[in-house]
């Protein structure tokens, strides 16, 4: 009976939600990332797992940028009009960029400095921006400019002190091979970051977790001086009441907090690493010690969940990716990829970010090393200069006039699987676990012998990490066509 109070209470509770609070149906506001301190990994690695969402027909190319050397007094001309001054040399990096989006993309350094992002909505609805302020250009600038995540903080934060941030509010999750930021900006001139600690997890769905902010303690938190203070004079936060300042309150939209599209993916995920089982009406906290060490399968896992076995696992025949209640795996998902970024090695080789094009779920997660030096054929439009210039010239049919792209095979499958999930998935499930742990065998016996290749011939090793890739994307191929 007990057990069937609690499953009813949670409908109940979960209806009223549903219909008090508006459900945000923008796709650009459903991406989902974890970040897992050096202390709380299997292999003692940073880990950085992150799901894409976005509405509508997307197509993503996958560079690589090499270092680029910029003239004296070379300008950076912003989306939104303004213009900031460019540095002498600019660092490589791998790029995943989506076509046209403004808030999509991310990115990985020649130091393993990786960012992508999560929407998260605020209150502030009279922001102090300068000639437009900075959007799309903010992690670009970071992945360029920055040795370490922290770097990553500073650089953005003095930007957006500088001409302020265009967009309502949004998280970056930033890792390197020492340690993961998140950097919570709200639109205009203020943000926060806070450091993850070593021995945690963080989780972030579509709006802020940052809640306590101690700016004195600069090893684990960066901010605007003004952080409070601006809360106090919005009536965002009463000094003279009990409650302690929670930055997630204080400046975060209600119904973003509120969302149940929000809650149910941070809970699950949550419930799924965390030793403490919560209720979907617990506060959570921004980081917790996990149960287990965790694993790169741990993460991916994670990025595939649809709720199962939970009170939110959808019973019926049909489509578990259309729902109303959000999964974290997804109908709008582009990609998702697991960081693995290791100290103890070169950043060329020591940072390896695992990716899955569309659907996490059904497909297969192929390693890519920082060191790379050439993409494969087929995964991206012209080259990364034609990329740098014409990323917001719009097509008018997308997936027309880039039909050889190899995006478009796994979008074909995952919409093939969708037509009939249920009576498709066990056997694909199987599929793709033997699949993926051949792609971890072979990472594995080449992971082993790239560091003495590595420290012999660094041209060398490139070239036998561009071999490898194009090898597991081929694997990746067949894979879809395992049946046919």
């Amino acid at each position: 009976m007990i057990v069937k109070h609690i499953k009813l209470s949670l409908l109940l509770f979960l209806f009223i939600f549903h219909f008090i609070f508006p459900q945000n149906g923008n796709a650009q506001y459903n991406c989902f990332s974890i970040l897992v301190g050096k202390d709380a990994t299997v292999d003692g690695s940073v880990l950085f797992a992150h799901n894409e969402d976005d509405s509508g027909i997307n197509l993503v190319n996958w560079y690589k940028v090499p270092r680029i050397s910029h003239k004296k007094d070379e300008i950076i001309k912003l989306f939104t009009g303004g213009k900031l001054p460019q540095v002498i040399e600019t660092f490589s990096y791998l790029w995943l960029e989506m076509p046209g989006q403004t808030f999509s993309d991310s990115y990985m350094n020649e130091w393993g400095v990786t960012i992508a992002s999560d929407a998260c909505r605020s209150k502030e609805d009279s922001a102090d921006i300068i000639n437009g302020g900075i959007g799309y250009y903010l992690r670009r600038i970071m992945v360029e400019r920055a040795k370490s995540a922290k770097e990553a903080v500073k650089i953005a934060g003095s930007i957006v002190d500088s001409i302020g941030y265009a967009s309502s509010g949004r998280t970056y999750c930033i890792a390197d091979p020492n340690e993961a930021w998140m950097m919570s900006i709200v639109k205009g001139k203020h943000w926060v970051a806070q450091r993850v600690p070593d021995e945690h997890v963080a989780i972030i769905p579509n709006y802020y977790v940052i809640q306590d902010v101690d700016l004195t303690d600069t090893l684990n938190f960066l901010g605007s001086p003004d952080i409070i203070d601006y809360a106090i004079n919005r009536g965002w936060h009463n000094p003279k009441s009990e409650e302690e300042f929670n930055f997630r309150l204080a400046y975060g939209k209600p119904s973003s907090i509120n969302s149940i599209r929000n809650m149910a993916r941070e809970w699950s995920a949550i419930n799924i690493l965390s030793p403490i089982k919560y209720e979907i009406s617990d506060e959570f906290p921004f980081s917790f010690k996990p149960r287990d060490e965790v694993s790169i399968q741990d993460l991916m896992s994670v990025l595939q969940n649809h709720y199962e076995d939970t009170e939110l696992e959808d019973n019926r025949e049909d489509n578990p990716h259309k729902h109303d209640i959000m999964r974290i795996c997804s109908e709008t998902n582009q990609y998702g990829f697991v960081a693995q970024l290791r100290n103890w090695l070169p950043p060329a080789i020591g940072s390896v970010l695992w990716l899955t094009p569309r659907r996490p779920c059904t497909q297969i997660f192929i390693p890519w090393y920082s060191g790379i030096t050439k993409i494969p054929d087929n995964y991206s439009i012209g080259n990364y200069k034609t990329a740098l210039e014409n990323h917001f010239n719009k097509y008018d049919d997308i997936k027309s006039e880039t039909s050889t792209h190899k995006f478009w095979d796994y979008v074909n499958y995952a919409e093939e699987i969708d037509k009939n999930y249920y009576d498709s998935i066990i056997p694909i499930k199987i599929k793709q676990k033997i699949v993926q742990q051949d792609i971890f065998d072979e990472y594995n016996n080449f992971d082993k012998n790239i560091i003495n290749l590595y420290n012999q011939n660094p041209k060398t090793a490139s070239d036998s990490i561009n071999i490898l890739t194009n090898e597991m994307l081929n694997k990746s191929i067949n894979y879809l066509n395992f049946d046919k």
